[in-house]
Formats: structure tokens, C-alpha cells, sequence
């Protein structure tokens, strides 16, 4: 009978010590990427995600200042997980901060952009529109796609006509729709939810741009060992 007293004793205070263990636990996700404006003041829970039982400490740290964002930063700030741990350390040492997610955030720093005329609009819409035309005019040139249209149409009809309109205006219609189709746009309207060929690259290269910026603007990663 003893025993089995004991055994619940010790079960009760292995139950509380967990409880308690719990009740300090804290899970930080470092956000990938935050836009701030300039001289804002980076806080947790702006850079990250919090969960913790109890909801006032949550709201606590996500009050916690972790970066001012100062003139010379320019436009890009990195803030890792050992400033943010360091950061609720500081509140109170007693917590057990669990980091998951990714090692650090990327802080944008978006300033006001300034108004496009419309006369620069237009320029530079028409650069494009003749760019893009010459470059479909010179293609089709160089793999002689008119007289390719002649032979089609004298195979189907049997007769040879030097403007193949039949073909010709079917073939630009198409070319045009299998662009929008391509691009899964129209103007800023989203056909489908599938991305386009070209944000799969854009994606690809801004995690090709988001490495580099981690390793080459992270200053804890590039500090020499004689500053350690």
C-alpha cells in the first residue's frame, strides 16, 4: 500500500514538473520574408510566429524590439534565430524557446516609390510592343514561315496564292491566345491557378537572390574570427 503511494507521488510530481516544463515552453517560426517602412522598429512578432499556452506571454513577446532599421541598411536587413532567442532571453531567462522553421528572416525595407508619367509609360510600352513584334517578325523569317504557309495552303487547296490569308490570320489569332495561355494572364487577371512557366523562373530566381542575400548580408555569418 506504501508503494503504491509512493508510485502516485512520484507520477503526480513527474505530472506537475511536466505541466510546468510545458507552461515555459515557446515555439518561434522565423517569418521568410517581412516588408517594413523605414526607421520602423522590427518587434518577434512582426519576424516571426509565436505559440506558447499561455496568451498573455504571447502577446508580451510579440512586443519585443529586435532591429531599428537605420538610414545605412539600405533596403535589406537579415535577423536570425539567435537574435530573436537572445531577444526573449532578455524578457525572461526562465523560458524554453523551441526555434523551428527557417533560421533567420529576411526584413524588406519598402520605400515610397515614386509616380510613373505618363509619358514614360508610353515610351516604354512602345519599346516593348516594337521589340517584342520585331523578334516575332525576324523568328518567323528565319525559319521562312510565310513560304511554309504557302505550301500548306497549296497542299490542302491545290492552288498557290502568294498571301495565304486563310492560314495567316487563323495563325496570328492562335499566336496570340497561346501567349496568354503560356503566361496564364490576361492584362492582371489570373486564368487558373497554375503558375506560368515565367513565375516558376521568377520563384526560382528569387530563392536564388533570398541564399545569397542570407549568406552575404547576415553580418554574425561574415564576422572574422579575430572579432569573435
Amino acid at each position: 500500500m506504501i508503494g503504491v503511494f509512493a508510485n502516485q507521488t512520484k507520477e503526480k510530481q513527474n505530472g506537475d514538473k511536466g505541466v510546468k516544463q510545458m507552461a515555459n515552453t515557446v515555439f518561434i517560426k522565423p517569418r521568410h520574408r517581412v516588408q517594413v517602412k523605414p526607421g520602423a522598429v522590427v518587434t518577434l512578432g512582426q519576424a516571426a510566429q509565436i505559440a506558447a499556452p499561455d496568451g498573455g506571454l504571447i502577446r508580451r513577446l510579440k512586443t519585443i524590439p529586435l532591429y531599428r532599421i537605420q538610414p545605412s541598411d539600405k533596403n535589406i536587413v537579415i535577423i536570425d534565430m539567435m537574435q530573436m532567442i537572445r531577444a526573449v532571453f532578455d524578457v525572461d531567462s526562465s523560458l524554453d524557446v523551441q526555434m523551428i522553421g527557417p533560421s533567420q528572416t529576411i526584413i524588406e525595407v519598402v520605400y515610397e516609390k515614386r509616380k510613373v508619367s505618363t509619358a514614360s509609360f508610353v515610351l516604354v510600352w512602345l519599346l516593348l510592343f516594337v521589340g517584342s513584334a520585331m523578334a516575332i517578325m525576324n523568328f518567323h523569317e528565319d525559319v521562312s514561315m510565310q513560304r511554309v504557309h504557302r505550301h500548306l495552303y497549296e497542299m490542302v487547296t491545290g492552288q498557290a496564292v502568294d498571301k495565304p490569308l486563310l492560314l495567316q490570320i487563323p495563325y496570328s489569332l492562335g499566336l496570340g491566345i497561346g501567349m496568354i495561355l503560356f503566361f496564364n494572364h490576361w492584362f492582371r487577371k489570373r486564368i487558373n491557378e497554375e503558375p506560368s512557366p515565367l513565375e516558376v523562373e521568377m520563384f526560382n530566381y528569387q530563392q536564388s537572390i533570398d541564399q545569397y542575400v542570407i549568406l552575404h548580408e547576415n553580418k554574425e555569418s561574415l564576422r572574422p574570427l579575430d572579432d569573435a
